[in-house]
């Protein structure tokens, strides 16, 4: 909460105390500043702005401030409060330079996610945007995989205006199932639902932040043991890899089995051990992930690091007069880059 407060003209008569202009947020509907609690209570008027949205003003229960001049006289013989959504309003201008304080609110950390899920609701309701209004959960898809893949090359590349993109971009596949699911008239959920679950989750599974417990968290690997635990009880799981997401890019899902399995004590020596290419690859990704490393990562950097040589290759036929497409085999080695 932020107040400010106008010295009046020289001579002019003093304000009644407790006459202020309270700033509503906008993005928090009927909502207003803690400070402004007071000063409604001790008010002999309240007004709301004539500027306000209608529904605010019937929420709020205020009247429409009379003329400039009267109001500002009233506010000299009782104390007024005039409720508004901008200081720059003629109201709430006049009152600020007669000498009323002016409280504004301060919007919480988080408030802009309410202009975003505002813009979703416009985007699938009536009049809003054809394509939009057509989308399923299904057909939704593809773009939730790449984005969370754009996410993760902005994150790679240390790139942080894409990272800020890539991440609302990733939001927005939220905000959108979340919306579409609201509409289901089986078994219905909006973004609210979504968010109440993750908190009771993230909640849940910290009990040694939110809670008093007895749980001995000193690092990061005693919490992440702990973490799963917590997990396994809350979802009754039966089995060691239960809720291993199976669609997941394959040689992640050869790690995250061997990870569950780990801790599972499964022994090394029965994990796939064949000759055939996907077995080869599996335990190739699966001793990795035992011993410490992340196989999917391991192996998108070696192939980013290829894609440059390729490039860098091309570049280097092409500056010298050839044509990258129609490169033959010399052509290749000869301008191959060495290894970094």
């Amino acid at each position: 909460m932020t107040t400010t407060s106008t010295n009046p003209p020289p001579g002019s008569p003093s304000l009644a105390p407790g006459t202020a202009v309270v700033v509503r947020t906008p993005r928090l509907g009927a909502v207003l500043p803690a400070a402004a609690l007071t000063l409604l209570r001790g008010a002999a008027e309240v007004y709301a702005d004539p500027g306000l949205p209608s529904e605010v003003r019937r929420q709020l229960d205020a009247a429409v401030p009379p003329p400039v001049a009267e109001l500002v006289e009233r506010a000299r013989r009782a104390a007024i409060v005039l409720i508004t959504d901008v200081v720059e309003s003629e109201h709430a201008e006049a009152l600020s330079e007669a000498g009323a304080p002016v409280v504004v609110g301060v919007e919480p950390s988080g408030a802009r996610l309410l202009d975003a899920v505002e813009v979703m609701d416009r985007l699938r309701s009536p009049g809003g945007c054809p394509w939009d209004a057509e989308q399923t959960h299904l057909s939704l898809r593809q773009y939730l995989v790449e984005e969370a893949y754009e996410l993760l090359e902005a994150l790679e590349d240390e790139d942080r205006p894409a990272l800020r993109e890539e991440l609302g971009d990733v939001l927005l596949q939220v905000l959108f199932h979340a919306r579409i699911a609201a509409e289901d008239t089986h078994e219905p959920f909006d973004v609210d639902a979504v968010a109440a679950e993750l908190v009771t989750k993230l909640v849940g599974r910290h009990p040694h932040v939110f809670a008093e417990s007895d749980d001995e968290v000193v690092d990061a690997a005693s919490q992440q043991g702990r973490w799963e635990e917590l997990k396994q009880v809350e979802k009754q799981r039966t089995s060691s890899i239960d809720g291993v997401a199976l669609g997941q890019p394959a040689v992640a899902l050869a790690a995250k089995l061997a990870q569950r399995t780990g801790r599972a004590r499964l022994p090394a020596d029965l994990l796939p051990a064949g000759d055939a290419v996907g077995e080869r690859l599996f335990r190739a990704a699966a001793l990795a992930r035992r011993e410490g490393g992340d196989p999917e990562d391991a192996l998108r950097a070696a192939a980013r690091a290829f894609a440059g040589r390729v490039r860098a290759a091309e570049d280097a036929a092409r500056a010298a007069g050839l044509d990258p497409a129609a490169l033959s085999e010399a052509d290749w080695r000869e301008h191959w880059p060495g290894e970094a």
